[in-house]
């Protein structure tokens, strides 16, 4: 079964994916590896699927007074919910989804969203448990595999979340993440290739979205295709210049190449939207001053 629109990247609160990489000559083999672990570790994509103005006191207030016309309507309550959950309303979207599922106990979507707000305020079992049940309810449900399969993933269960993903594709799947998510799988087991076409359906699926391009970008580095990664890191800074991955990614490339003053900027980029980004410290500290690595 397909799932809905759109290419959201666990921001539900908030936090940008990170995405790493590597360079130089003496530093290539050392920053390659770290770059290829710090992919793994904080990159995530999963959050409610609805728009950004979804999110809005507006619409909130919009769907409230649908609500109040229809009180025993659960998918009222299913979409409300998910308004407030891209708003960060954690405590008031469960309320709307517990409410949805007592309207609805087979509400297998309301299962999902819910777990998607229970993963964010950190109730990782809950979560679990509630994918499991949408899963129970429709073993088709493309979203909950997703969604669990990302939970596994950044729980380290890689084998878990590569069947999770996987089913997800198998079910004919039009959520990029799930191809997205494999990509980070591949990427983790050196299987770069593999990554490259995960990554690049991703994108033919939400080709807006900068995430995919730091993850294929990545990949391409790994193999030595500096050219088309460069490609893809400046892609992902024109779509989203807010990502301190992305320049840290750039500048990556240009410390390979031994442009140390544009890499210098780009780690400084990088450290200005995200103070404690490591891997652009690390980045500014061998290029500062312009001057290449003995």
């Amino acid at each position: 079964m397909a799932a809905s629109t759109g290419f959201p990247i666990d921001r539900l609160p908030s936090s940008a994916a990170r995405l790493r990489r590597p360079l130089m000559a003496a530093v290539a083999a050392t920053s390659l590896a770290l770059l290829l672990a710090g992919c793994q570790s904080t990159t995530s994509t999963d959050v409610l699927k609805v728009e950004r103005a979804q999110g809005s006191q507006e619409n909130i207030s919009s769907l409230s007074a649908v609500i109040s016309a229809n009180p025993q309507d659960p998918e009222a309550y299913n979409v409300r919910g998910s308004a407030y959950g891209r708003a960060g309303e954690h405590r008031r979207a469960l309320e709307d989804f517990n409410r949805a599922i007592e309207l609805k106990p087979r509400f297998y979507q309301a299962y999902a969203n819910r777990a998607l707000v229970e993963r964010s305020m950190g109730d990782q079992t809950q979560a679990a448990a509630d994918y499991n049940t949408a899963l129970q309810l429709n073993p088709s449900y493309d979203v909950a595999y997703i969604g669990r399969g990302n939970l596994y993933r950044q729980a380290g269960r890689l084998d878990e979340a590569f069947r999770d993903f996987n089913k997800a594709i198998e079910l004919d799947t039009t959520d990029p993440r799930a191809y997205h998510n494999r990509g980070l799988i591949y990427q983790a087991r050196r299987q770069h290739d593999k990554a490259i076409e995960d990554f690049s359906r991703a994108i033919s699926l939400s080709p807006n979205s900068a995430e995919p391009y730091n993850g294929r970008g990545i990949s391409y580095a790994a193999k030595g295709d500096d050219d088309n990664a460069f490609q893809d890191f400046n892609t992902a800074i024109n779509l989203d210049g807010k990502l301190s991955e992305s320049w840290a990614n750039q500048a990556l490339i240009y410390e390979r190449r031994g442009e140390m003053n544009k890499a210098s900027k780009s780690y400084s980029q990088a450290l200005r939207l995200d103070p404690n980004y490591a891997p652009a410290k690390a980045g500014l500290a061998r290029t500062r001053g312009g001057a290449k690595p003995a």
